[in-house]
């Protein structure tokens, strides 16, 4: 199983400690993080750049670095992560190289801001979900946000996430997206 995935524009690369370039252009950007988490500085972000790096389940679950193909520009990131319940923030104890988490896996992302508006988030979404159905044992994959990120609820939902009501995720009551394998493949004709 490869974990380089490629789409016609972008590659997703599992993140490595080399892309500290990117983390520190997203989290120091009060935009980008506006939805995504406090503004770090840039001691919080090498700090966290070992967590971040994690891999589980085989490398099934973990973060990749989105980037064009061409020119290797590095556009942001899009993940499949133990969702956080209790917490605003994933709980990296839970992955392990061996095994898959005992969790729910969320899907996300973040892009630079030079990079919003081009369908990058989608395109890296679709691509992630694929690998997720036809190379891992998830079964499922979840998704929340801030209700007043409507650009998020856009990407979900033209990644084939469906709206599900609400669910407790990062200590509050949230939007609840999900796709489930067989609908995925159902999405695709592929049953």
């Amino acid at each position: 199983m490869s974990l380089d995935l490629l789409t016609d524009r972008l590659r997703l690369s599992p993140l490595v400690d080399s892309d500290i370039d990117l983390s520190l252009e997203m989290f120091t950007d009060p935009e980008v993080v506006e939805f995504v988490c406090d503004l770090m500085t840039d001691d919080e972000i090498r700090k966290e750049m070992s967590n971040w790096t994690k891999r589980g389940g085989n490398g099934c679950i973990g973060i990749w670095c989105i980037s064009d193909c061409n020119s290797n520009e590095k556009y942001g990131s899009v993940f499949l992560l133990p969702m956080p319940i209790d917490d605003d923030d994933t709980d990296y104890s839970l992955i392990v190289p061996d095994r898959m988490p005992e969790a729910e896996i969320e899907i996300g992302f973040a892009l630079k801001r030079s990079a919003w508006g081009k369908g990058y988030a989608t395109e890296a979404c679709k691509r992630l979900l694929q690998f997720a159905f036809e190379e891992t044992p998830l079964n499922e994959v979840v998704a929340s946000f801030y209700e007043e990120n409507i650009a998020s609820r856009n990407v979900l939902e033209k990644s084939g996430l469906f709206d599900r009501g609400r669910m407790w995720c990062c200590g509050e009551d949230s939007p609840n997206f999900r796709i489930t394998r067989d609908e995925w493949k159902e999405s695709q004709h592929l049953i």
